[in-house]
């Protein structure tokens, strides 16, 4: 008679890649310092960060650079306590998000690694993407996101916005995400040094 086996709970995410292998890294590093990006902050970012959240009407968006190890937010908007929106600021030290993240939370790496604007209308309705550290962190429940495509063809970074709600992003936040990625890696390249 055969010995049982033990019963094992199902994990829907236990086979997932949850932070995808990003083969380009070390290039990616090496254009940003070309183009002395990702490693300070820039206020016409921060700016561009701002004016997303407007037109989105998300209460966060950033500008987003990505190395081996981390995310580094060189342009962040967040909406301050029950006002349409303050500079960071206001915003109490303990709940300021910071400017630098793990490589390991958010969509952005997905973003990043797929070349493609990914658009979460609730991320609890996606296992792969439900079981990020933001999730239960920062209590993030809608992303909306698109890569920033250099001239050379490498994926530099992204801009996103995200909420603590669902929603729905549509066909129009997906276009309006393309499009703001599109002009931001236009002012980079209008700013190259030695263009």
């Amino acid at each position: 008679m055969s010995t049982p086996t033990p019963f094992t709970p199902y994990d829907p995410t236990g086979h997932l890649l949850l932070t995808p292998e990003d083969a380009e890294a070390t290039a990616r590093v090496a254009r940003l310092r070309e183009l002395g990006l990702g490693d300070t902050p820039v206020p016409e970012f921060d700016d561009f960060a701002r004016e997303l959240a407007r037109i989105t009407g998300a209460p966060y968006a950033m500008v987003n650079f990505i190395d081996e190890h981390r995310q580094y937010f060189a342009g962040l908007y967040t909406a301050g306590d029950g006002q349409s929106g303050v500079e960071l600021g206001p915003v109490p030290q303990q709940q300021q998000p910071g400017r630098v993240m793990a490589r390991d939370h958010g969509y952005c790496p997905h973003v990043i690694v797929r070349r493609k604007a990914l658009v979460l209308e609730d991320v609890c309705d996606y296992p792969r993407f439900a079981g990020n550290p933001v999730v239960d962190e920062i209590g993030i429940r809608s992303y909306l996101g698109a890569p920033l495509i250099d001239r050379t063809g490498m994926a530099l970074g992204t801009v996103c916005v995200v909420d603590q709600e669902p929603r729905p992003w549509g066909r129009q936040g997906l276009e309006t995400i393309k499009s703001m990625a599109a002009e931001l890696v236009g002012r980079i390249h209008r700013q190259e040094p030695g263009i």
